[in-house]
């Protein structure tokens, strides 16, 4: 008699371990088209806009005398600089 509490776990079968053959091979990746030039630029200007928010942040909290926040928003506007430069530069 079994437990119960173990689930039934079937034994691995030859069909279901090796490679079948009558399953496709997957398509090859298509390659990314380059982002139009509008789309750059609007992507260009929404990152400055979110960068500058958090770099405001950064100045007003270490002028008002609160470093963690201050450092949280210098880290945050330099994180948006780069990875809106990666996603900005990647689709030349």
């Amino acid at each position: 008699m079994t437990d119960p509490e173990t689930p039934d776990i079937p034994a691995p079968s030859s069909e279901t371990s090796a490679v079948r053959a009558d399953v496709p091979a997957p398509a090859p990746a298509i390659p990314p088209r380059p982002r139009p030039i509008i789309e750059r630029i609007g992507m260009a200007f929404i990152a400055v806009i979110l960068a500058a928010l958090f770099a405001v942040v950064g100045v007003a909290a270490f002028a008002g005398g609160e470093p963690f926040l201050g450092v949280m928003g210098v880290v945050g506007c330099l994180m948006v600089l780069w990875v809106g430069g990666l996603t900005l530069f990647k689709g030349r």
